[in-house]
């Protein structure tokens, strides 16, 4: 059958639009069920990075690759030693991660976690510092506009501040409030966390001298349930409920929001990161990484 040069343009068209689609929607499982990947990020070349928080280890998955590799190991740091937040940073080539390890003959357990920079290509140490405290946990973070890196520490409610080009942070803000505080992160500007144990969301104000208030209560017309990673695009927060099993989207006027329910069904989702037209999720019940397309 003859086809006109415009059909064939037509048919090539559509086969790559199928074949980017069927690549939007995937799934990857991240060394083994077991590997509990817990957040993820996206280097500028399109490299997967994933950490785990059940072994000391940080993945790759390179684009169009179904297959994890390991990145970092962080095996001599400690037995029990695991990974939370995971963040590029292309403007100082720097993977950002909270690296936790257990605190021998502790009951409950105790942790003490560092805040931890490598290199983005070869993996080789840049920073480190150390959360203050007996039991912390490093555990998200997000970087402003003033090119700081905004830390959150789950365990004594307490956000930290790192400046850019600096190698040890400083406190920014503690508060009742954050106890329990998880997700970070900057919309048009301003910064909002949420609380992890209290399924709350929060803007925290700042005044003219830049010093940070009270967080501010956003009230959404319906309930999550163990908001964790939290990313920002188009406008929008983009969120893991690992309570429930989904990841929404919220849209934030003022001090009230809507929610939608984009995907459920999920086992323990934790991480997510917005690339480009894909919304990439960590799967922590099914030791996956995966993706949907960007809702329109």
């Amino acid at each position: 059958m003859f086809l006109s040069t415009t059909r064939i343009l037509a048919v090539c068209i559509a086969l790559t639009a199928s074949m980017t689609q069927a690549q939007s929607i995937s799934e990857i499982l991240i060394a083994d069920a077991k590997s509990q990947p817990e957040s993820l990020t996206i280097a500028p070349d399109g490299v997967l990075i994933v950490g785990s928080a059940s072994s000391p280890f940080v993945y790759k998955v390179h684009p169009g690759s179904s297959t994890a590799e390991k990145f970092i190991d962080a095996s001599a740091e400690g037995p029990g030693t695991f990974f939370f937040g995971m963040l590029t940073d292309a403007s100082t080539h720097t993977l950002w991660t909270c690296q936790l390890t257990p605190v021998p003959n502790t009951t409950p357990t105790q942790r003490h976690t560092a805040l931890r920079g490598f290199d983005l290509s070869t993996g080789a140490p840049k920073v480190r510092w150390n959360l203050p405290g007996e039991n912390t946990t490093c555990n998200d973070f997000a970087i402003g506009p003033d090119k700081a890196l905004y830390i959150t520490d789950t365990a004594t409610g307490r956000i930290y501040r790192l400046p850019a080009g600096a190698s040890a942070a400083e406190l920014y803000l503690e508060h009742r409030t954050l106890q329990g505080v998880d997700g970070i992160t900057f919309l048009d500007g301003t910064l909002y966390v949420n609380n992890v144990v209290f399924n709350k969301l929060y803007r925290i104000p700042v005044d003219s001298s830049g010093k940070p208030g009270t967080p501010v209560d956003i009230w959404m017309d319906q309930p999550v349930h163990g908001p964790d990673g939290m990313r920002a695009a188009n406008g929008k927060l983009y969120v893991a409920e690992n309570g429930s099993g989904k990841i929404s989207s919220i849209t934030v006027n003022g001090d009230k929001a809507s929610v939608i329910v984009l995907k459920d069904g999920l086992k323990t989702p934790t991480g997510i990161e917005p690339a480009g037209d894909t919304l990439w999720i960590t799967e922590r019940g099914a030791g996956k990484a995966l993706s949907i397309p960007m809702p329109k």
